[in-house]
């Protein structure tokens, strides 16, 4: 439960926000005073922030029992929300459920009863029917990407969970996409709508087409990353076997990237994240599963290296650039004989036989082999690598914290010797192993 009730503003202060876009000032002002809401809003807004803000001040210090439940089609996405609550510094207990982790973790962790719960629909169902926590104070839901999760058949999960809700009062529907029709079982009577998804500009976004002489696109797309130079940015495919064939070309022009997918295990996805988070590196091949839900760091540009098969699946590509009022440009590589679909309008060819220095990555990312749960802080983990590490401020990256472990971002051509001094360090009053990953 919480210490004490942190305003707004410290939150703001510790997310290091200076103030809040429009969106999220009519959303969390519409929010904290209506039971149903329905936000609508592209992706890269801050939807997670608009919502959790009034979330946060509706909740008691004193009830010791969950008492939100955040509902997410994907693992990603609550990993996400979890991190961007932990953030805030609210002072209130998150946990963070989902598939393909162990239900040992999940038990473990849940003793602890938080006060905000985020899951996907089916860890959330396993943990209903075994009764492992009280629901009887639970009063908001959040339908986070409600569309995403009705989409890929949790109808029948969310169905029963709400079903088992008994106190529900307040329910809040999120989402980056218009039209999609709420199930009579949601309940959302009279619901309030925020809708910054027509008529209110949000991003600078340009379409540019580069056109391939042949039907294989590695060469064109190796000439588009080299004019490109070292900005960051996502290569889209369609298949999982199409980004094996990319990575492959890739890896043989020594090109530092990363990979993300379904095909992938969980803990492979979550590094692939975290080293593009933290600019280990700059680029990430990845089917529409990074389309949306996931955080990643503002881009200059995406790469439509194999056409979408729609435009909800061109609109969430693109929403990865230009996020906000930043601009960014989606770049979309054709066979010189290929039609494109009616969607991509207004996409002028664009030249790319200008090709920039590609510098050679700056920063590696170090595994460590303790983290939350061992009562490790990020300020232990700075203090370690600074002290006897010998590391000045500028050159220690991103740290990310985990339950079990963590990622520090140090200099590449410093990250052996690193670990090599610090692997057996004692962090609280655990030995650490470390390693690059």
């Amino acid at each position: 439960m919480a210490n004490n009730k942190k305003d707004q503003q410290d939150i703001l202060d510790k997310l290091n926000i200076k103030e809040l876009n429009p969106m999220q000032i009519e959303a969390t002002a519409v929010i904290q005073k209506t039971d149903n809401t329905i936000l609508l809003s592209p992706t890269g807004t801050g939807k997670t922030l608009a919502f959790l803000l009034p979330v946060i001040k509706n909740l008691d210090p004193e009830n010791p029992d969950i008492q939100v439940l955040i509902l997410v089609p994907s693992r990603e996405l609550a990993i996400q929300i979890e991190q961007v609550v932990r953030g805030m510094g609210s002072g209130y207990k998150v946990n963070a459920v989902y598939g393909g982790r162990p239900m040992s973790k999940d038990k473990i962790e849940l003793k602890h009863v938080p006060a905000i719960l985020i899951g996907t629909p089916g860890r959330i169902s396993d943990h209903f029917a075994n009764e492992r926590f009280s629901r009887d104070s639970i009063k908001t839901l959040v339908l986070d990407e409600f569309d995403k999760s009705l989409e890929v058949g949790f109808e029948y999960e969310m169905r029963q969970i709400i079903r088992d809700l008994p106190a529900l009062s307040k329910r809040i529907l999120t989402s980056a996409t218009q039209g999609v029709t709420i199930p009579d079982f949601v309940g959302l009577e009279e619901p309030r709508t925020i809708n910054y998804l027509k008529g209110k500009k949000v991003s600078k976004l340009e379409i540019k087409t580069v056109i391939s002489p042949a039907k294989n696109k590695l060469n064109t797309l190796l000439h588009l990353l080299n004019h490109l130079g070292n900005q960051q940015g996502i290569i889209f495919c369609n298949l999982k076997d199409s980004i094996n064939n990319v990575s492959t070309f890739l890896e043989s022009k020594n090109i530092r990237h990363g990979c993300f997918s379904g095909g992938m295990e969980q803990k492979d996805r979550e590094r692939s994240l975290i080293k593009f988070s933290n600019g280990t590196n700059q680029i990430l091949i990845a089917t529409d599963l990074a389309a949306r839900g996931i955080d990643v760091p503002e881009m200059n540009y995406i790469i439509h290296y194999e056409l979408p098969q729609a435009l909800e699946e061109f609109t969430h590509r693109n929403g990865r650039t230009a996020r906000v009022s930043a601009e960014g440009t989606a770049y979309v590589i054709k066979w010189k004989d290929q039609l494109l679909p009616e969607f991509i309008k207004d996409a002028d060819v664009v030249d790319i036989s200008k090709q920039a220095e590609r510098k050679a990555p700056y920063w590696e990312t170090v595994f460590i082999s303790g983290g939350r749960k061992d009562k490790i802080s990020k300020g232990d983990i700075a203090g370690l690598f600074i002290k006897q590490g010998k590391l000045t401020r500028d050159q220690l990256g991103d740290i990310d914290l985990k339950q079990d472990c963590a990622f520090v971002a140090v200099p590449l051509t410093l990250a052996e010797g690193l670990v090599e001094k610090l692997n057996n360090s004692r962090l609280k009053k655990k030995k650490v192993r470390m390693y690059t990953v």
